[in-house]
């Protein structure tokens, strides 16, 4: 299989990166936690191809209307780990070709945080089971795969306060290091009210160890969003909702050091920066 390479020079990757900021895309964001937009040149067919990447079916879109149009039919939308190496080369396969892509480093800032709980800290064995069994049930609901033209890449936010904690920061639990924060905090009072982000499909609902009261929805094309430390869940599993459709009530279940939502989008089974899917 012949391997491409992109041709663009970093002037036209500029603008081409500026253009993507206007279409009917998330933000492009070439870095650990953020997300690639991979053309997929001459795969011309009038059935999206299946694209993979690492193991994980990738979301594939038509590049009408986008600075691609011309160039090619197809375009990968990518969810890279905040786990990657920075400047590194990524594939992704399609078609039977391998469409490599390059990111660049972030380094993302450090938060210290103290845990009253010392179990949520440094779980027993049981506890340690049972966060196994549902890190299973979240993971199946992360790589669910449903077949639509075009999943909606524009978010709302779903509930109402400052951002309390970014994506990415390298977290320490009682001066312990732990994974890094893989969604968005967002602060607000109990019972204030969780909702859909964009329109989807309730995945699942559950009362986690670490999560607390939990939902994931899905978005379509490996698209999924989670919704933790609720205080209510207003949703069960099969609920078709709509953009500003209610969820249920902020809380402080799990692992948390005050009420607040957190928030975490998944795209191709990688928890990606939620502020690149806001619609503003």
């Amino acid at each position: 299989m012949r391997l491409l390479t992109s041709l663009l020079a970093p002037a036209a990757l500029l603008i081409v990166s500026t253009l993507l900021q206007a279409a009917d895309l998330p933000k492009e964001s070439r870095v650990p936690g953020g997300i690639a937009v991979v053309p997929l040149p001459g795969l011309t067919s009038s059935k999206a191809p299946q694209a993979d990447f690492r193991g994980n079916r990738v979301m594939v879109v038509s590049a009408q209307g986008t600075a691609f149009e011309n160039q090619t039919r197809w375009l990968a939308v990518v969810g890279i780990p905040l786990k990657a190496k920075s400047d590194q080369k990524l594939v992704i396969s399609a078609g039977g070709e391998k469409y490599p892509f390059t990111i660049e480093s972030k380094e993302y800032k450090a938060q210290y945080l103290t845990i009253k709980n010392k179990k949520h800290v440094n779980p027993d064995p049981e506890q340690v089971k049972r966060w196994r069994r549902e890190k299973a049930e979240m993971v199946a609901a992360f790589k669910h795969w449903e077949s639509i033209e075009q999943p909606p890449v524009k978010f709302e936010l779903p509930a109402k306060g400052p951002f309390s904690s970014p994506f990415g920061l390298k977290r320490f639990y009682n001066k312990q290091p732990r994974n890094p924060h893989s969604g968005l905090d967002i602060a607000a009072p109990v019972g204030a009210p969780i909702i859909a982000p964009a329109a989807g499909t309730v995945l699942t609902v559950g009362d986690y160890f670490f999560n607390g009261k939990t939902v994931i929805m899905d978005h379509g094309q490996g698209l999924t969003t989670m919704y933790c430390h609720m205080s209510r869940i207003d949703v069960k599993p099969g609920d078709k909702l709509r953009t500003g459709d209610q969820l249920g009530a902020i809380g402080k279940t799990g692992r948390v050091t005050g009420p607040h939502l957190h928030w975490s989008v998944s795209l191709n089974n990688v928890r990606v920066d939620p502020i690149l899917f806001l619609d503003n």
